[in-house]
């Protein structure tokens, strides 16, 4: 578990009491905290100016203060650094911690993120308070876990970053020739001589607007360097304060599919993954789900926090809906049923002023317990309580895994073509959604996961193929996996150079198949699937859209064909035999009903059955300890649904009761099943 201090699962948020100065806000806190079943509090996010007035003074007083009043009311602290915003002594004296902007333009003090992280101001000041705290309160029974910064991001164009580029390429390449070579500057004329000339890509030199560049090599490069460094920033502080407590886990908040960092490097870097889930209300719920896979991913399925969730409403979205009643309970126990260990609030009392005023609070401005969200935190604070250390470290066991990699991710988004609306995330979740819909257990995994433990990989849109992996793939088929990729695969390697020698590069071998071009049409312009003769679910014709290779069969099964246009009858999906196992390729981006028939097939084939079969709207996931499997159906809908549990006797967690045969549940409803 993250912290035996408190076996359970963590159930708190985000607490500011620095932005009240009185004592009966503060003691009214705790009373309603303790009614809501609040048991941790994030403290001192943002708390840099306060702790630290001036260069040599620091102010730890009301940190004490606050982290003893809400342990002696049984409340348990998890405890940032507050380094996420420099204070305006700093940005004053050094300006060297501000940032300079994508168009090149230095910032002022304001707002937040706004630290340069190659600053050696900034990395020296962030390190020291990191150690100051974890000195001061390595020993303190309340401190669960350490939260270093928050919501790393955000890119620097500075000089002194432009320099720190330049070091980190003499490290990553050693000579000049090779960065010439790895970045094919033969092109345009933009060889260099010598390490100085190299520029940071920003609106001024290779990149333009919409996050297109005119050289990928130096851009994909520039995005490692940047989340590297932040990496840096973040070491940097975990480093200060394990020297100090050595057992204390470590972590900052992640956001998900978050463009700008490689998160697969960050996790390696943490303790447990932490991440901030704010969908809006119009976002697919598997696309939440997904990224709750993909954030238990990043540490091969070990249980991760949910850092932040609002209790009702954002405050920065366009339109900030409240949840509507029973969402939030809902979507914590989504959070909880694929990996989840904790459920935190941002936040706890709503902000009297600034941007964060109207972002939703488990105390509104009111002040009160009789807000219908109160009471929903509430409940969920009790039911947390009665399941105790039932399902803390419980696993979700996959047959299927779905690889999502951050630096594919941006080659695909800083090339020039094929086509504008070419989004490696939305093809991503299209493959995962048919797999939710059909019940199927998924991992997201990174491109360095062991393939072996799996039955099926898929791997959408994978333009960058890196050094070894077409070769891993291909062992994992030949011993019987089956391996499914799709159009604009196989391209380049991890430096965005082309793989001569015919599309899809080094995966022509396992695929079977070679594409000649790649036709790019407006999303609203559609082709045909024409499955060859009807398999399983599939039969008949499809639509498809976005992109479309026209390809050549070397061996591989033509299981469909182009409906029109020129290409007409050339192959569009195809199931190459390799070795002891199988590789797809999908040469188009195809409608839901497509790959919702396609994904059933695949898992038919392969013996992975449904974990429930439910009605539309329902969401099934289960995690799994000491042999205990425990079994999470989330109704989604706005209306009561049947749910037929067959002949198993289950127990059902949250009502204590025995449930089998046809059960209902209730609109925005959850069971958790466990045999027996």
């Amino acid at each position: 578990m993250i912290n035996d201090k408190l076996p359970k699962i963590w159930h708190g948020g985000d607490y500011n009491p620095e932005q009240w100065e009185s004592s009966a806000i503060w003691d009214e806190d705790v009373r309603m905290f303790k009614l809501a079943g609040i048991d941790v509090a994030t403290l001192n996010v943002f708390s840099w100016a306060l702790n630290q007035p001036d260069e040599d003074t620091y102010n730890f007083e009301w940190l004490d203060d606050k982290i003893n009043r809400l342990h002696e009311n049984g409340i348990y602290t998890c405890l940032a650094t507050s380094t996420a915003a420099h204070p305006a002594w700093m940005a004053k004296k050094y300006p060297d911690v501000l940032r300079v902007d994508f168009y090149g333009r230095k910032r002022k003090f304001g707002s937040r993120h706004n630290s340069c992280p190659n600053s050696p101001t900034y990395r020296k000041y962030a390190e020291r308070i990191a150690e100051k705290l974890a000195e001061r309160y390595k020993d303190h029974p309340a401190v669960l876990i350490w939260h270093v910064s928050n919501e790393y991001g955000g890119y620097c164009y500075c000089d002194q970053c432009q320099d720190a580029f330049r070091e980190w390429l003499r490290e990553k390449y050693e000579t000049i020739e090779a960065v010439n070579k790895a970045w094919n500057t033969g092109f345009w004329g933009h060889t260099f001589y010598e390490w100085d000339e190299i520029v940071a890509p920003n609106i001024l030199s290779e990149e333009r607007e919409g996050e297109v560049s005119d050289f990928q090599g130096i851009s994909i490069d520039y995005r490692r360097f940047m989340s590297d460094s932040l990496l840096d920033c973040y070491k940097l502080e975990y480093n200060a304060i394990r020297k100090h407590t050595p057992n204390t886990p470590i972590t900052t908040n992640l956001m998900g599919t978050f463009p700008m960092l490689d998160y697969f490097k960050w996790a390696k870097e943490m303790d447990v993954v932490s991440w901030d889930n704010y969908p809006s209300i119009d976002t697919p719920v598997s696309f939440t789900a997904m990224t709750h896979d993909l954030m238990r991913g990043l540490k091969s399925g070990l249980p991760f926090m949910l850092m932040e969730q609002t209790p009702s409403q954002q405050n920065w979205q366009p339109y900030n809906s409240l949840k509507r009643p029973g969402v939030m309970r809902l979507w914590s126990y989504q959070a909880v049923g694929r990996g989840a260990d904790t459920i935190l609030y941002f936040q706890l009392r709503r902000s009297v002023g600034a941007c964060e005023k109207y972002h939703g609070a488990v105390i509104e401005h009111v002040g009160n317990e009789h807000t219908r969200v109160f009471k929903e935190v509430a409940q969920l604070g009790q039911e947390l309580g009665s399941l105790g250390d039932t399902l803390l470290d419980a696993r979700v066991n996959a047959k299927v895994a779905i690889v999502y990699d951050w630096e594919n991710r941006w080659a695909t988004e800083l090339t020039s073509g094929p086509s504008v609306a070419l989004d490696y995330v939305s093809e991503v979740h299209k493959y995962y959604d048919a797999l939710y819909k059909l019940n199927v257990q998924v991992d997201m995994i990174g491109v360095e996961e062991d393939l072996s433990k799996y039955d099926v990989v898929i791997a959408p849109v994978l333009y960058m193929v890196k050094s070894g992996y077409a070769a891993k793939v291909e062992a994992f088929v030949e011993n019987g996996g089956t391996f499914l990729t799709t159009f604009f695969s196989g391209i380049v390697n991890e430096n965005d150079l082309v793989t001569l020698g015919g599309y899809p590069g080094e995966l022509r071998n396992v695929l079977g198949i070679w594409a000649e071009e790649i036709d790019a049409l407006h999303p609203d312009e559609t082709n045909q699937i024409v499955m060859k003769e009807n398999w399983g679910n599939l039969k008949g014709e499809y639509s498809c859209n976005l992109l479309f290779d026209l390809i050549h069969s070397e061996g591989a099964e033509v299981l469909a064909t182009y409906g029109s246009d020129f290409y007409q009858g050339m192959p569009v999906v195809t199931a190459n035999q390799f070795g002891k196992g199988k590789a797809y390729y999908v040469a188009s981006s195809p409608d839901s009903d497509f790959l919702q028939g396609l994904m059933d097939n695949i898992c038919e084939e392969k013996g992975i059955s449904p974990l429930l079969r439910v009605p539309e709207g329902v969401e099934t996931t289960e995690r799994a300890k000491d042999g205990q499997t425990y079994l999470f159906v989330l109704n989604h809908n706005k209306e009561q649904v049947a749910i037929d549990l067959g002949n198993k006797k289950y127990q059902e967690l949250l009502q204590g009761n025995q449930v089998t045969g046809t059960v209902s549940l209730e609109a925005r409803g959850v069971l958790i099943l466990t045999e027996g």
